[in-house]
């Protein structure tokens, strides 16, 4: 499920956060990023049509339906597909090329290719 900026907003005070008030939710982020209450709860209304989120009374609370990890794995599934033609080794190769690996990073890249074998 693709979710824009705005919508990973709300999501991101969901999967910090757990079960939270549409309220608590426009207080946050209105704090963060100068939201209106009007805003945060179109974009509340835009998650519940994309069934990323559930609603549930009294109190308008909110819990996510979908887990962090499964947006990342969308997101990162759509940008190999667009960017780089489904291959995810193009991917690695471009990220790698762009900074020098610490040897930590170096030892858990390698861990990560023999778990992948």
């Amino acid at each position: 499920m693709k979710l824009y900026d705005s919508e990973l907003k709300v999501m991101e005070v969901l999967w910090d956060r757990g079960e939270t008030s549409a309220r608590t939710i426009a207080q946050v982020l209105a704090e963060q990023v100068g939201w209106s209450k009007t805003t945060t709860y179109t974009v509340i209304k835009k998650c519940l049509d994309k069934k990323a989120l559930a609603r549930t009374e009294p109190g308008f609370l909110c819990r996510p339906l979908i887990s962090r990890q499964q947006a990342q794995a969308f997101a990162t599934d759509e940008l190999v597909d667009k960017l780089y033609g489904g291959a995810a080794d193009r991917l690695v190769a471009s990220l790698l090329g762009r900074r020098r690996l610490t040897e930590t990073e170096v030892a858990e890249l390698k861990k990560l290719v023999e778990e992948l074998k």
